[in-house]
Formats: C-alpha cells, sequence, structure tokens
C-alpha cells in the first residue's frame, strides 16, 4: 500500500492532519476498506428503543450487535471511530450494507450526497466540528426498515439533541420509524451550521465597527479568515442542498411519505444557510474594499503631505542655494550686493519665511491643507 499524502490546516486545539488522496492504491476492486491509520478505534454504542421503550447498550461489539438486532422495532447504531475495517465490513455485512457504501464510509474526503440501494438509504453528511474555527467531519447514516447506523470519525455534539430526544418520555422519536430517526439526526446535524453563521455575523459586525474607527493592517488577517470559514461552510452546504432535495423529493425504499414533508424542512434550512453565507460573503468583499479603499486614501493623505512639504521647501532652496554663490564682491559691484548689508542675513530668513508663509496660506486657501471655511 503507498504511502498517504497528507496536508495539514489549522484545527481548534491544533494542526491535524486530513487526507487528501484515496488511501486505497490505484487499481485495487471496487468496495476496498482500507482505514486511516491514524483514526481511532470504533467505539460502538446501541439506541434500541420503541414505542414505550429505550434501552441503551454501550462499548458492545458485532455480536452484541447481532443479538440486539431484530428484537425491538427501530435499533440505532453510533459508531465513533474509523480506524477498524473488520468492525465496519461485519456491521455492513449484519445490515446488508453493499461494500462500495462502506469504501465510502472510510474514505472521509466524500461530499454530502445520497444513495439508494435495495433495502436501504445511504447518505453522506458534512458534520460541522470546531467552536473557534469552522471545520467539517463526515457522518455517514444507512437508513432501513428497522436500523439506522451512523459512522462518525469523532465523537461531537452534533447529536446531543437526538439522543436527549430519544432519552424523554413520550418522544415522538420512539413512536415513529426509523426513517424520522433518520430525519432528527439530518435535521440536527444542518441545525448546528446557524450557530456557527450566528458567531460569523456577530464577528463581521464587529470588524464592521472596527474599520467605523480605524482601518488597520490587523484588521486584514481576521477578515480573510472569516472569508476562508464562509467559503468552506459554503462548499459543505451546496451538496448538503442538493441530497436534502433529493430526499425529499425523490420516492426512496427507506423513508416514507410522511417522512419526507420533514425533509422538505431540511432542505429550506439548507437554503436559509447558504442565503446567509452569500450575503456574508458579500459583506466580506464589501470589508475588503472599504479597507483597501482607507489604505489608499490614508498613503493619499500622507503623500499629499509629503508633496506640501516639498512644494514649500523648494524656493526656500532656491534662495539658499542664490546666497550660497561665492562671487567676488571685489570685482563687480552687481556680485551678491546683499552680502555686504548690515540686515542681509536677516532679508535673506525674512524672505524665506515670507514665502513660506504665503504659500501655506495660498494652499489653505485651495483647501489643499486644513479644511475649507463653508459658505454661508
Amino acid at each position: 500500500m503507498r504511502k498517504k499524502r497528507t496536508k495539514t490546516f489549522r484545527y481548534p486545539g491544533g494542526s491535524r492532519p486530513v487526507a487528501s488522496t484515496r488511501r486505497a492504491p490505484p487499481g485495487s476492486p471496487p468496495g476496498t476498506l482500507v482505514a486511516d491509520p491514524h483514526a481511532a478505534a470504533p467505539a460502538i454504542h446501541i439506541y434500541a428503543f420503541g414505542p414505550g421503550t429505550l434501552d441503551e447498550f454501550d462499548a458492545v461489539d458485532t455480536a452484541g450487535i447481532r443479538d440486539i438486532h431484530g428484537r425491538y422495532p427501530v435499533v440505532w447504531i453510533d459508531v465513533v471511530g474509523l480506524g477498524n475495517t473488520r468492525v465496519i465490513e461485519e456491521i455492513g455485512n449484519i445490515f446488508g450494507i453493499h461494500s462500495l457504501a462502506l469504501e465510502d464510509v472510510l474514505n472521509v474526503h466524500q461530499r454530502a450526497k445520497t444513495e439508494d440501494y435495495e433495502d436501504h438509504t445511504f447518505a453522506v453528511i458534512r458534520e460541522p466540528v470546531g467552536e473557534e474555527a469552522f471545520g467539517t467531519e463526515q457522518l455517514s447514516i444507512f437508513v432501513g426498515k428497522d436500523f439506522v447506523v451512523t459512522f462518525r470519525e469523532r465523537s461531537g455534539r452534533c447529536l446531543d439533541p437526538v439522543r436527549m430526544r430519544l432519552r424523554r418520555d413520550g418522544s415522538i422519536l420512539r413512536t415513529r420509524g426509523a426513517d424520522y430517526l433518520a430525519y432528527a439526526v439530518i435535521d440536527a446535524v444542518i441545525d448546528s451550521y446557524f450557530p456557527i453563521i450566528e458567531r460569523l455575523g456577530e464577528q463581521i459586525e464587529e470588524i464592521e465597527d472596527a474599520m467605523a474607527m480605524r482601518s488597520d493592517e490587523t484588521l486584514l488577517p481576521t477578515i480573510h479568515r472569516l472569508r476562508r470559514e464562509l467559503l468552506e461552510m459554503r462548499r459543505a452546504v451546496w451538496p448538503l442542498r442538493d441530497m436534502a432535495h433529493a430526499l425529499s423529493a425523490n420516492p426512496s425504499s427507506a423513508f416514507r411519505d410522511e417522512t419526507t414533508f420533514y425533509l422538505r424542512d431540511c432542505y429550506d434550512h439548507t437554503i436559509q444557510i447558504i442565503d446567509l453565507i452569500e450575503n456574508y460573503r458579500d459583506q466580506m468583499s464589501i470589508l475588503i474594499e472599504l479597507h483597501l479603499s482607507a489604505v489608499n486614501m490614508r498613503m493619499n493623505e500622507i503623500m499629499k503631505v509629503l508633496t506640501i512639504i516639498a512644494t514649500i521647501f523648494m524656493p526656500l532652496g532656491f534662495i539658499a542655494s542664490l546666497y550660497g554663490m561665492n562671487f567676488d564682491r571685489g570685482r563687480s559691484p552687481w556680485n551678491m550686493p546683499e552680502l555686504g548689508w548690515y540686515l542681509g542675513y536677516p532679508f535673506a530668513l525674512g524672505i524665506m519665511c515670507a514665502v513660506a508663509l504665503g504659500m501655506i496660506f495660498f494652499f489653505r486657501s485651495k483647501g489643499w491643507i486644513g479644511w475649507r471655511k463653508r459658505d454661508g
């Protein structure tokens, strides 16, 4: 197996390697499963429930999954960690998951998508992670008649609302089927984008307020960081919108008609997120233009001041150089007669001061320095 090439980007808590290529060697048979050597070992948590019951099983193995599957109306298998291909392959055999879908589970660079198989539906979602900097991880979900299987790279808080709803007595999640649970998972992932959007919007407002008071180079890195996060979010949400539309518009073997109405709400939420992202991207472009304009205006002011100073000193330099010429006064009475005056030196300084003050008054009257007096 060839050595995996990786690239590094800034991630909350440090730099995290991200796979940039497929790990399977070229020419491998379809469905070849190759795990990331850096991935965590799978941890399996099971939620088995019905209208009046909920049982949770933690740290189970594939044998425990076989024993639990079929004993409850709905079983949710939540697998966190993709570091063991044997465990993932056994789970796929238990639920009849296609090998090509399992291959996509391990290749975590997938964009959001959905694929419908004979007895189950497969969907890939980009789950937002990180509180200080935006990032995404892959969440793979399989939906069958009586089961939901989710594969995640790492444990996160995105699905906590779904777990809390399941544990609540009388929850509607227990009375509906596996397709409604899958909708709840997808809806929780999509809704988790809104707090991030709000955080970015607040930061953009802070930058706008800061630029109203000052516009210096310290704001530019923050502006570029926010633009990069918005671009990453846009790349994640656009395919997510297509996935939500495909689930809600096209008939699926795993989703009932009454559940598709809820999936349309997920589609509407993705449209709202995309609209916010586009609006914020336009704001960031305007902020960059304003920043560049402010920098150019400040540079023009500096150049204007320097030009005025140089212009004032040009005639003064001419006068000083004129009286610096070494003509012999003994040869001719026309050779610098001022040098023989008693007040010749104060006379030269007076001329310089008069010229300088006259030019300053002229520049001010033109409005080139200071402020022009308004009419009325």
